[in-house]
């Protein structure tokens, strides 16, 4: 494993667009506590702001930028507000998705267009915003945050799996075109459910073991981040040690 490639005084961004109260404040976490200022993105402003106010009182500098992921314009004018008041992102975390459990025949085309928008397109902005800068560089890190539905479309689970079948294929695609160039772009598939409140108001009695632990998945996502390029990984997949696959 390779030092962190960012040194020399200069300021190490990190960007995270999805964040909320679970796997995307661990990750904005663990960048802060590197010293990196965190650019934190999200559609709800509560969701920011909760988190950058806990990096802020555990000495860590962070930027609550509002950003709706399935929209061009307001991907565009969040990176812009990142750039301009913390620097052009060396990591890019893509973190966002929606959830639409349904069948064919009960998925309206506007929410199957909003999952998949939330799943994939926004993934797409993102990476077209940060890369740029990291290929002028010479060095930087993308990472997406897949799921099972990356790899198997499970019945009613179309809304949910066609974005992030898509979020893979983008992924691999954008890696054979940018890795060559110093760009470390990896897919993460998380094979199971994540410890979150939600999940805990829901199931309080759920034995913790069967959960992934939103710090231990931000673990990987750092050591992602800092491999040597002599040994890069394009996907890995979390799960709990109890789940089966």
């Amino acid at each position: 494993m390779r030092a962190d490639p960012v040194g020399g005084g200069e300021t190490r961004v990190a960007a995270v667009l999805g964040i909320g109260p679970a796997l995307g404040s661990s990750i904005a976490h663990r960048f802060a506590r590197e010293g990196y200022a965190v650019a934190l993105m999200a559609r709800r402003r509560e969701e920011v702001d909760a988190v950058g106010d806990a990096i802020s009182r555990a000495g860590g500098r962070a930027l609550a930028v509002p950003t709706d992921a399935s929209q061009a314009e307001s991907v565009a004018a969040g990176f812009a507000r990142v750039r301009d008041e913390l620097g052009a992102p060396d990591v890019f975390v893509y973190n966002a998705g929606a959830f639409e459990m349904a069948g064919i025949l009960e998925l309206s085309p506007e929410r199957f267009e909003q999952a998949w928008r939330a799943g994939c397109f926004g993934a797409f902005l993102g990476a077209r915003e940060v890369l740029p800068a990291m290929l002028e560089r010479g060095r930087g890190t993308i990472l997406f945050t897949g799921a099972t539905a990356s790899l198997r479309g499970g019945a009613r689970f179309a809304g949910l799996a066609v974005g992030k079948f898509g979020l893979r294929a983008l992924a691999q695609s954008i890696a054979r075109e940018v890795g060559p160039r110093g760009v470390h772009v990896a897919h993460i598939v998380i094979d199971g459910q994540i410890d979150t409140p939600r999940i805990r108001r829901a199931q309080p009695d759920r034995d913790a073991k069967t959960l992934l632990a939103p710090d231990a998945i931000a673990e990987q996502y750092w050591n992602l981040h800092v491999q040597d390029p002599s040994a890069w990984t394009l996907e890995i997949d979390l799960r709990p040690a109890v789940e089966k696959f």
